[in-house]
């Protein structure tokens, strides 16, 4: 037989329908958000947050993302890190739909990695130590926040003391700006409010046998660090470091973190966190209480500049798959979850709880969305009702009436249906229930052989389908039970109960024959108006591609023009720099010139004090250090003339001073020779009178006289009247007698006395 086709039909509850769009409502950020944000640098760049102003559901600007305030106080920034990306493709989810707990709980792991491991965040590592998981509550799933980041049961991780519920967060949404829109690489996942959260076969991903072989050395790592008496490290201590330091976690980096340095570290949004803000944001997004004490450093020294890795430290890189590296396994849909798979986000606030404790619905945080949603259908029951149905012991539901003025269109009732509910495979039997589901199939030709109904159909005649037209408007072909003559035996097959019944259920389905030739022309119709919609669809797609492409231009054209302006503002910049640098030259140029007239008009004073002689310029120009030079070159023209003439004297003079030595080559030694400390008069006057003397005694013996020289030599002898009377009686014939002993005169210093 030909398969058959099956259409469902639900009745979807008011509250159920456009479910996300309910959790959204007005942004209400208050002003201690704003002044935190400034203070953590998230809003150092002009453009890099913008608010909300008066819509209700979020509409991102170009180059935007939907964020929250809780998600970036706790270490998410743009552009995110590759391992954040890698998730949030791996696990096909957006970035609204990780809860503020499972935010931290990823800065935490990253900084783990990158301070106290040493190695790029791993993703094994990650699969070994983490799942994830629906967040529910028993009256509603979300949409914000649906998913959340889960320890592992079986793991020893560290205790983070996640508040129990963060209040009011989804009320505190934003737009962060995207910065590194232009290229694939770093770029988070456009908002789409529409899409829902499906559970996929990655949120429970396992390490291979190889990766855990390969991360079990962190594994160690890990335990020691918890472990380590004295030098225990928690998570509450790595999330203040990381607060600390001032450096994003969740964002793309230029160096990782155990290359931190220190102040001027490239990676740091803000300066340091007073004390107070530091501790207040601590306690904010932890567990900690008044009483408790926020850590003030780590225990165990990370890896920075100061402390750097060992040599030969391993890197061990292993990035989540990436959205350009193709589609994963891990990715396809699981088609039903079951009851485990969901949680509440206050249940994972602890990180060592049990599976029992995840399988608890808490409803502190459901109160935060606007309105309650039916519960979901609970997968293990729908597949006991399956099973139940299949066995033939279901009990028979009451029918849901249909509006009596409406006739059944399976073309309407296929376009409601619900796309996320799979409809188990039933027979006839399964009908009863108020599934609505309807199994249509062609006429049975006669003598086809027909599928083989269950034998445990029970005994009591099954009631009519719901969707089978009223006794007035039905074709039913009543086929009569067959009769056998009295006279003959009766045949024991045909008095068989089930058989007779084989027979009835037969005859109804004869009346399904014309509703099933109309349900054919309908999924005709339905099937041209689908070809329809997909012709306008891949209209629409080549319009959304030519928008695209016109936006793309647009972009690129705007791109050019900012980069134009910003040439011209570069070269602005440049031209006002030059004219800053030309008056500070000119400032210090005339401070020099001032500082060279200053020195030299004090030379002037200095060479006119000396010489008492001045001058006056013939022809002045007016300029003050040029007058000054003229002044200078004039003095300097006198000194020279000075020079020179008192090196002719001193060169006439030094033959009578020093005879027995050789004039020296220089002026300056030929006047050292003149500065000499003895007295040159003196000498030069001694030497005159020795002359005198041997030119006396010389005298004296031409004259042929006897003398007595010894006493002669004894002045105290010499009466010095007599001596004196000589000497002036001889003066008049000096120079007589200096003629005849052939001996030039010399000038004596009147202010000299004779020497005796």
């Amino acid at each position: 037989m030909p398969p058959r086709t099956r259409l469902t039909r639900h009745s979807t509850p008011e509250s159920e329908m456009a479910a996300e769009d309910l959790e959204w409502e007005r942004s209400k950020i208050s002003n201690q958000d704003l002044n935190m944000m400034k203070k953590l640098g998230l809003m150092k760049k002009e453009d890099a947050i913008r608010f909300p102003s008066e819509e209700s559901y979020p509409n991102p600007p170009m180059e935007y993302r939907v964020s929250f305030v809780d998600h970036l106080i706790r270490g998410l920034s743009a552009p995110i890190h590759d391992f954040l990306r890698g998730l949030l493709f791996v696990y096909g989810i957006q970035l609204h739909q990780l809860t503020p707990n499972s935010i931290l709980h990823i800065s935490i792991f990253i900084t783990l990695c990158e301070c106290f491991l040493g190695i790029p965040p791993n993703w094994a590592l990650w699969k070994r130590i983490f799942l994830l998981r629906r967040n529910a509550s028993r009256n509603a799933t979300y949409n914000i926040g649906g998913v959340v980041i889960c320890v592992r049961t079986d793991v020893d991780y560290f205790d983070v003391k996640f508040p129990d519920s963060v209040q009011g967060w989804r009320k505190k949404w934003l737009y962060i700006h995207e910065e590194s829109a232009n290229s694939v690489e770093h770029n988070i996942i456009p908002f789409d409010g529409n899409a829902k959260i499906q559970r996929r076969r990655s949120w429970d991903a396992e390490a291979s046998e190889e990766e855990k072989k390969a991360t079990e050395a962190l594994m160690s790592r890990i335990h020691q660090l918890q472990n380590t008496r004295g030098k225990e490290l928690s998570g509450v201590q790595i999330t203040a470091y990381f607060l600390r330091i001032r450096v994003q976690p969740l964002q793309a980096r230029k160096n990782p973190l155990w290359t931190y340095a220190g102040g001027n570290d490239a990676n740091r949004l803000s300066s340091d966190l007073s004390a107070k803000d530091l501790e207040k944001l601590i306690r904010r997004i932890s567990r900690l209480n008044k009483k408790d004490p926020v850590p003030s450093s780590c225990r165990v020294e990370p890896y920075s500049s100061t402390n750097p890795l060992p040599e030969n430290h391993p890197t061990m890189a292993s990035l989540p798959p990436l959205p350009e590296d193709g589609e994963v396994e891990e990715q396809a849909i699981v088609a039903e979850d079951n009851q485990g798979s969901s949680l509440h986000e206050s249940e994972v606030a602890g990180s060592h709880k049990s599976a029992a404790s995840h399988e608890k619905e808490v409803e502190s945080e459901a109160s935060e969305s606007t309105q309650s949603l039916p519960p979901a259908v609970s997968p293990k029951n729908k597949r006991k009702r399956d099973d139940a149905e299949a066995s033939g012991t279901s009990k028979p539901e009451e029918a849901v009436p249909s509006h009596p003025k409406s006739a059944y269109d399976p073309y309407l009732e296929t376009l409601i249906s619900s796309d996320d509910e799979v409809v188990p495979n039933v027979d006839v039997a399964a009908r009863t229930s108020t599934s609505h589901t309807l199994v249509a199939s062609e006429t049975p030709v006669e003598g086809e052989e027909t599928s083989p109904l269950r034998q445990n159909v029970g005994t009591a005649t099954p009631p009519s389908s719901p969707l089978v037209p009223s006794p007035k408007r039905a074709r039913v072909e009543t086929i009569p039970e067959p009769t056998l003559p009295s006279s003959s035996s009766s045949n024991p097959l045909l008095d068989d109960p089930m058989i007779k019944d084989l027979i009835r259920i037969g005859s109804q389905f004869i009346g399904y024959r014309e509703y099933a030739s109309k349900a054919e022309e309908k999924l005709a119709e339905a099937n041209n108006r689908a070809d329809a919609l997909v012709q306008k669809l891949e209209q629409s797609e080549a319009a959304r591609k030519k928008a695209e492409l016109v936006a793309s231009e647009a972009k690129a054209e705007a791109d050019e023009a900012k980069a134009k302006v910003a040439s011209v503002e570069e070269l602005q910049k440049r031209l006002e720099d030059a004219e800053s640098a030309l008056n500070e030259h000119k400032t210090a140029q005339a401070a020099r010139e001032e500082g060279i007239l200053k020195r030299l008009k004090s030379q002037i004073r200095r060479t006119e004090a000396q010489t008492n002689q001045g001058f006056d310029l013939e022809n002045p120009v007016n300029d003050p250090l040029l007058d000054t030079l003229s002044y200078l070159e004039l003095h300097g023209s006198e000194i020279r003339e000075g020079v020179s003439n008192a090196s002719a004297g001193l060169s006439t003079l030094f033959p009578y001073f020093f005879p027995k030595k050789e004039e020296p080559p220089t002026f300056l030694a030929l006047a050292k020779s003149f500065n000499s400390s003895e007295d040159l008069g003196l000498k030069m006057r001694q030497e005159n009178m020795k002359v005198a003397v041997e030119s006396t005694v010389a005298l004296v013996a031409d004259s042929q006289q006897t003398v007595d020289w010894m006493k002669v030599g004894d002045t105290d002898q010499i009466e010095q009247s007599r001596w004196r009377s000589l000497i002036k009686a001889a003066k008049p014939n000096t120079k007589k007698i200096l003629a005849y002993l052939g001996i030039k005169p010399s000038s004596t210093p009147s202010s000299s006395r004779p020497e005796v």
